[in-house]
Order: C-alpha cells, then sequence, then structure tokens
C-alpha cells in the first residue's frame, strides 16, 4: 500500500510519544500520571446547556441531515453575541457559518484559500492544526516567529518582502495556544494595514477569548477598522463552555471567506448535529453568568500552579487569558524534549514540550490548568522532588 506523502509532513509526533509514553510509565511504575498536557476542559457544560440537549434528543425531528451553514435562529444568535461582546455588527446571512467545532474550520479554510505551493504565514510556536491545514492543502507555511522579547506578537517588518507579497493567507491566535499572550486592538489595527498592503487574509482563532482573568476582556480582531475587508475570526464553544465533545464552533467575517469555505464545507460533510445547534443558543443566551464563574474557577487553578512552581524557583509569566501556561525551562534545563520526558518518567508529570507546536517552541513548555486544584497542587509536589533531585 502506498499513502500520501502529506502524512509524513505531519508534526504531531511528539504528542503521539508523549501519549505512549505517559502510558509506558503507568504499567512499569504502577503510578497514576498527572496530565498538565491536554487541552481539554474538564469540567462539564452548564446544566442549561446539557438539559436542551437532553430534550432536544427525544425530538424525533432533530435527526435529519442538518444544513452546512447552520440553523436560523443559531446564526442570529450569533449574531447578537457578537454584538453585545464586541460591539461588532454582522450578517447572519452571509457571514456567520456553524462549525464541527472551530478546528474543523481551521483546517479546511486552507482548501478554501490556498492551491498546492501557496504560501502561509503560520505562528512559530502555534497550534498544530495551522501547519496540518496547509499541508493537506499542499500549500507551504512560511513561520511567524513569535518571541518573549516581542510579547509573542510577530514583527511583520521582519518577513521578507517577497515573502510578503506571495503569501495568501496567515493565522493569528490572540489570546492563544500554546501561548498565552493576548493581543491587543492596537496591534490588529497594524495587521489589518499589513493584510491589506500585501492582499493577505487573515484567519483569526479567538477560541479563549471567554477564558480570561484579572478582568481583562481580550478584543476580537473583527473589532479593527477595515478587519472584516481583509479576514475572518474562529470561535469555539469547547473553550468557553466547556462543550469540547459536543464539537460546534463558529467562524465570522468577510462574506467573501465564509462563502469559499462553505462551498468548501458543503461538498464533504453536513453541518451540526441539531440538538448540538440548539444547545449552543442556550449556551449563548446565558454566556455572562456562566463564563463569570468558569473563568473564576481557571483562574484559581491557574494561581495555585503558578505560585507552588514559583515557591519550587521556577518562576513564570502569569497569563491573562487562555488555560495554559508557556513556561521557560527551569535553570539548567535546555532541551524541551529531554525535560519533558524526565519530568514524566521521574516525577509522573506530563506536559508537553515546546517544539511540538514549532522550532521556536525549544526551552518552553506547555502546562495546561486543566485538572481539580488539589491535582495540580499534587503536581507541584512531584515537581518539588524532580527538581531537588537533579
Amino acid at each position: 500500500m502506498q499513502f500520501s506523502k502529506r502524512i509524513e509532513r505531519m508534526e504531531t509526533s511528539i504528542f503521539s510519544y508523549m501519549t505512549a509514553l505517559k502510558a509506558q510509565v503507568e504499567a512499569e511504575k504502577g503510578i497514576k500520571v498527572i496530565n498538565l498536557g491536554i487541552g481539554s476542559p474538564d469540567r462539564p457544560p452548564s446544566e442549561a446547556i446539557r438539559q436542551a440537549i437532553s430534550d432536544s434528543v427525544m425530538n424525533g425531528d432533530e435527526y435529519r441531515y442538518p444544513l452546512t451553514d447552520g440553523t436560523d435562529s443559531l446564526r442570529k444568535a450569533i449574531v447578537k453575541w457578537y454584538l453585545e461582546r464586541f460591539n461588532v455588527e454582522l450578517d447572519p446571512e452571509k457571514e456567520v457559518l456553524v462549525l464541527m467545532g472551530s478546528q474543523d474550520g481551521l483546517s479546511h479554510v486552507c482548501q478554501a484559500i490556498l492551491d498546492p505551493g501557496d504560501i502561509a504565514l503560520v505562528p512559530d510556536p502555534g497550534y498544530p492544526v495551522y501547519s496540518a491545514g496547509v499541508i493537506l492543502a499542499d500549500a507551504i507555511k512560511y513561520p511567524l516567529v513569535l518571541t518573549q522579547e516581542n510579547s509573542f506578537l510577530p514583527k511583520y517588518e521582519n518577513i521578507p518582502e517577497d515573502i510578503c507579497k506571495m503569501a495568501k493567507m496567515m493565522f493569528l491566535n490572540y489570546p492563544g495556544n500554546p501561548i498565552p499572550a493576548p493581543g491587543t486592538l492596537e496591534f490588529f489595527k497594524e495587521t489589518v494595514k499589513f493584510a491589506r498592503e500585501n492582499s493577505i487574509i487573515v484567519c483569526h482563532d479567538n477560541a479563549y477569548s471567554e477564558l480570561a482573568y484579572d478582568g481583562f476582556s481580550p478584543p476580537s480582531f473583527l473589532q479593527a477598522d477595515g478587519a472584516k475587508d481583509v479576514g475572518v475570526e474562529f470561535h469555539s464553544f469547547s473553550k468557553t463552555f466547556n462543550m469540547a465533545g459536543c464539537r460546534i464552533g463558529f467562524v465570522v467575517g468577510n462574506s467573501k471567506v465564509i462563502k469559499a469555505l462553505t462551498e468548501v464545507k458543503a461538498n464533504i460533510d453536513y453541518g451540526v448535529f441539531l440538538p448540538v445547534q440548539h444547545a449552543a443558543e442556550v449556551a449563548l443566551s446565558n454566556y455572562k453568568e456562566w463564563v463569570t464563574d468558569n473563568s473564576m474557577v481557571y483562574q484559581k487553578r491557574r494561581d495555585v500552579l503558578i505560585d507552588g512552581l514559583s515557591s519550587l524557583g521556577w518562576n513564570i509569566d502569569k497569563p491573562k487569558a487562555s488555560m495554559f501556561l508557556w513556561a521557560e525551562l527551569p535553570q539548567g534545563h535546555t532541551s524541551s524534549q529531554t525535560f519533558a520526558e524526565q519530568l514524566l518518567e521521574e516525577a509522573g508529570v506530563l506536559v508537553i514540550p515546546g517544539t511540538a507546536f514549532g522550532k521556536n517552541g525549544e526551552g518552553y513548555v506547555r502546562i495546561a490548568f486543566v485538572q481539580e486544584e488539589k491535582v495540580l497542587l499534587e503536581a507541584v509536589d512531584r515537581i518539588k522532588s524532580f527538581l531537588k533531585e537533579e
């Protein structure tokens, strides 16, 4: 059998390796590994969301093929939410598309925009689906280098002029994964200017906008003047409402991009299961109270983990949003992969080496605080023993 060479270009080997190593450690040492690598919410959706799904699944009419672009009522609910949350006006008919999770759209949008050999600007470090989408479109990724010195924002002036002119699209992600750096409206304005000058389509992944702390309210890319002329923004119900397994998200913005992505999806799948769409409407209509409660839970977890690690001499910047710490390696360590392996094998704590997200992730690990506080405290104790033994 022969398979596509695209598969060989995928960059998920580190995730698979760490998962296999976790199973090996648990089997050989008889311990339960504390998994701080996975970025999946551990809390359930609100009771209202679960009740909406429960009520809807008993309706026999809900099992027909759903439309690709989502129900009218959900698209209107998204428009209403966007106006209330970001003061951005949207056309529910032309500027909104419901997705099977934002990752679905982030991967398929590459097939809507890129032809083989085209260039896409991809954050490095960055969420792996951006690179995967580019590879599956037989296109070429050019790294947008993100460094701590520049607050993990790309320096557009450092991109060669010929690359700028050839690039057709770019991904951005603020607040982000793996780097929880906040975006600013000023940066988004700069991005609109850069995209307009170079005819680049911007795809902003805003999945963590509602998981923010200390009073911070992340902006939308679409709040920047002219943003809808050059791009779109993706959202997920997974992080905001703990609906990860439901597989529902949406994309809003430029009508031409929305139309192109709709055409791609209409040829390969149908829409989201209708009971899940109804539950998403309920989520949006009751988001304020739920988001505040959810964010407070994660904020406490963040503080517990950072305070605990700081007491060990491992000082990590406190993120304003997201569910991750982007942690520079403790003093004396230089290899992200080696550190993550040793921490897993010797302490039973799983974190993800920064190189899983691009070569510029070297020197860092991603730590998820998607565990209860008592588990995070146990992880700190295990890490303390590990660092002392070195």
